[in-house]
């Protein structure tokens, strides 16, 4: 096990069968608390990714409602599970979810997930808005783009997309003016930011990272590790990861972007 990965304390991006995810609630905590994290994300996608059966504010409220009987059934543990969403970056730079919901979700992952092929001043427009935002924490795989791989045996080999084509230097100079992290995606089909613009985002002092599995099914965060590697291939330090951090330390730090 890498450095990077003995220092990770929770996984900030995950999916249950509430949008598109293939485990329960409950078979995902499970697996992460047997992983050996301190917390762990649910982070489902918003309403607008109909294909994901995205959350509508009504069904984000009840998950939130779940997790927060599971938190108490688990208090004595120590562990904690985090209310989340990973929620559209619409065209316009907006989110899609309630304001007043992502206010009260301990953490807010934003991707772009439609219009993909937008020209590059646009999409560049786009995702720094979406930073500006104040319940906007971590930048999700910020090119887009898809490997052609097997990511596991019950999901078939994603056909290639290429990256998205964006100003580099201004979102990531904009994710560290805003105190915002950098996802480093760990799933086998993304690996984004591919290693060029990791390498660009590294350079930049003050920027945050956040190691996430993307999993989709419980046996999936184990990806964490591909992440882990490809940040200290970069020359990332683990205090540069969000993950690495305590609970109230991550916290205090997406709270703060509210203020």
């Amino acid at each position: 096990m890498s450095d990077m990965r003995q220092a990770l304390r929770g996984d900030c991006h995950t999916h249950t069968d509430w949008s598109d995810g293939g485990d329960t609630l409950h078979d995902m905590v499970v697996a992460a608390a047997q992983a050996g994290h301190d917390y762990f994300a649910i982070t489902d996608h918003s309403p607008r990714l109909r294909i994901a059966n995205g959350l509508s504010a009504q069904r984000l409220r009840k998950q939130i409602d779940e997790i927060a009987a599971v938190n108490q059934s688990l208090a004595e543990t120590g562990f904690r599970v985090l209310t989340g969403i990973e929620v559209d970056i619409l065209p316009d730079g907006s989110l899609d979810q309630d304001p007043n919901l992502l206010a009260d979700v301990d953490i807010v992952v934003g991707s772009v997930h439609s219009e993909l092929r937008m020209d590059k001043a646009a999409m560049t427009r786009r995702m720094t808005r979406a930073l500006a935002n104040p319940h906007l924490d971590i930048l999700g795989h910020c090119t887009g783009r898809k490997l052609p791989v097997v990511t596991d045996e019950a999901h078939a080999s994603s056909r290639r997309r290429p990256p998205s084509s964006f100003d580099a230097n201004a979102v990531f100079a904009a994710a560290a003016r805003y105190d915002k992290a950098i996802e480093i995606n760990s799933r086998p089909d993304r690996l984004d930011p591919p290693s060029n613009l990791l390498r660009k985002a590294a350079a930049i002092d003050g920027l945050r990272f956040a190691i996430d599995s993307d999993a989709h099914a419980a046996a999936q965060l184990e990806w964490l590790k591909h992440g882990c590697e490809r940040a200290e291939a970069a020359g990332i330090a683990p205090e540069r990861v969000v993950n690495t951090w305590r609970l109230d330390a991550l916290l205090e730090w997406t709270k703060s972007h509210e203020i």
